[in-house]
Parts: structure tokens; sequence; C-alpha cells
């Protein structure tokens, strides 16, 4: 059984109109997942409620507190913008707090039972830096369930590796001054937010940058993985992957320039179990609904083969 961690109450984050990151996104996805073959595989739990965890004190280790602040006040007063691209309804700090929880539960599952978990949440969490948010990005999801691992029995090391389109700048800029952690990511360049050079490489030589140029396709992306992701994700040793899984790479997705399909996320997912089956894949970007959803799908059904 595979574990996917979801509620519904991540569809009240209300990012308005015409919005990339909408709620049908997640929509999509679960009914999907719902009409698959392995459907009866697939395990659905809710995040462990706000009220249940000191969610707080983990948001703390990786956000400045004006920055936390800054987004419940916004939420308090009804709604408003982070900035032009990231918008905070009256339900949006709440449901930030749960979405950090359910990569929190991903870590839980995935440590106690040695196997992969899907944590299907919104909103997305890597461009979100440690003094704002940016990017339809409010919390460092993936950089804040790292620093919760490294707190877990015989968690020495953890990686994130960021396969979304756009470059996880807000995760590298917190990893990349941490010792213990390790930030790989593949992504379109030039393209938003105009970060992750190749020649950045964190305080500790824990950073590894792939930018690709757009009309990049998987022939592309293989000789990455074989090159450069997985000797570098094999000398670092992680007692645990963390993957920032968005699917904003593929052809028929609005945002980007990269010609990948659904199905090469599999792939993807292939190399990663080679390094460890002990993965906690947390949803990122994907704005074209039916590939979107196709993805998450060969995701998932890789980590059952």
């Amino acid at each position: 059984m595979l574990p996917i961690i979801y509620s519904d109450e991540f569809l009240l984050h209300d990012t308005g109109s015409f919005h990339p990151e909408r709620p049908q996104r997640l929509i999509a996805i679960v009914e999907a997942l719902k009409e698959v073959p392995f459907a009866n595989q697939l395990k659905w739990e809710l995040p462990t409620p706000v009220a249940n965890r000191d969610v707080m004190s983990w948001l703390q280790k990786v956000h400045t507190q004006e920055h936390i602040e800054r987004v419940e006040s916004i939420a308090k007063r009804g709604g408003g913008n982070l900035d032009g691209d990231t918008p905070v309804s009256a339900y949006s700090y709440d449901v930030g707090l749960l979405a950090v929880n359910a990569w929190l539960d991903g870590v839980d599952r995935v440590l106690a039972t040695q196997d992969p978990a899907f944590v299907l949440a919104r909103p997305p969490g890597h461009h979100a830096e440690p003094d704002r948010g940016m990017g339809f990005c409010l919390f460092s999801n993936a950089a804040i369930a790292a620093c919760y691992a490294l707190e877990q029995p015989d968690i020495k090391r953890v990686a994130i590796l960021d396969w979304d389109v756009h470059h996880g700048n807000g995760t590298q800029n917190f990893v990349e001054h941490h010792p213990k952690l390790a930030y790989c990511s593949l992504h379109q360049s030039p393209c938003y937010p105009g970060t992750g050079y190749a020649d950045e490489r964190g305080e500790y030589k824990n950073v590894l940058n792939i930018p690709l140029p757009p009309g990049s396709a998987i022939a592309e992306y293989q000789r990455a993985f074989e090159s450069e992701v997985m000797p570098f994700l094999s000398i670092y040793r992680p007692d645990l992957l963390i993957v920032s899984a968005g699917y904003d790479a593929n052809a028929d997705d609005p945002l980007a320039r990269i010609d990948l399909q659904p199905h090469d996320f599999a792939l993807f997912t292939e190399y990663c179990l080679k390094l460890t089956r002990r993965i906690v894949f947390g949803l990122e970007g994907g704005y074209d609904l039916a590939t979107l959803a196709e993805s998450v799908v060969a995701t998932i059904e890789q980590c059952l083969v």
C-alpha cells in the first residue's frame, strides 16, 4: 500500500479566477487516482490536524517570524497578495500550515514503512524563501520536511531532488547553508525565477543545479540523471530522499517550454528508487490538468512495481 496524504481542505486555498495554481489541480489528480487499476493499492490518509502538532516550531526553523506573521495577517483580513503571482485568501494561512503538516506526515510514513509516500497538497513551496513567499508558494514545504527528518532517529543526511521545471530558489536558499542537507534541481533556463546557475555549489558543496535549455526532452534529462544527478546523490548517500515533484516540465504545460511526456516521470521515479525506497514525493507545480494527473499516476505506479 502506498500512502497518499490528502485533504479536501487543500482546495480552500483560493487563488482566484484563472490563476494557474488552482484547486482543480488536486481535483484532477484525485479523480485520476480513483480510476487507476491499482487504486486498491493506495492508502488515502488525512494530514495531521494543525492543532495536534507544534507545526509552528518547524516552520520557524526555515522562515522568519515576520514572514509567517505577514501571511497570517493577510489571511485574517480576508486576503491579499504576497506579490503579483502569490495570492493569499482567507483560508490560505491555515491551509498552508496543514500542507506543511502533510509533508511532515510524509516523512513519518516513509520512515515507518521504509517505502515511498506521496503528499498531495497545495499550496506548493519550493519558491518560498526564509523571509518571503513568491511564485505561488507560501511556506517552504520540502525544506521544512527535511529539517523535521533530521530530528528523527537514524537520519543524519537528507537530500532534496527538485524536478519541477522552475528552480526551487527557496529550497536552495535554505539548504545551501546546512551541512546535513543536499539539494539537486533540474530546471529550464532561462525561466522564472531566474536563479539556479550551474556554478552555485552551496557552502558545503551540497548543491547541484542542472539548467536545461527550452526544448529539452527526455534524452537530455536522462543524460543529466545518469551523468550528474545519480552520482551526486549516490556520493551524498542520503538517509531520506525528498522529491519536489513538479510536473510543469510536460510539453503541454502553459508555463514553460520543456518537452517531457507524463510517462517520463516514471523513469525519473525509477532512478530515485535505485537510490533508496525511503522517498517522500510532494507535489509542487504542474498546470495542465490532464498531463499533471497522468504524470502523478506514472510516478505512483512506478513506486508500486
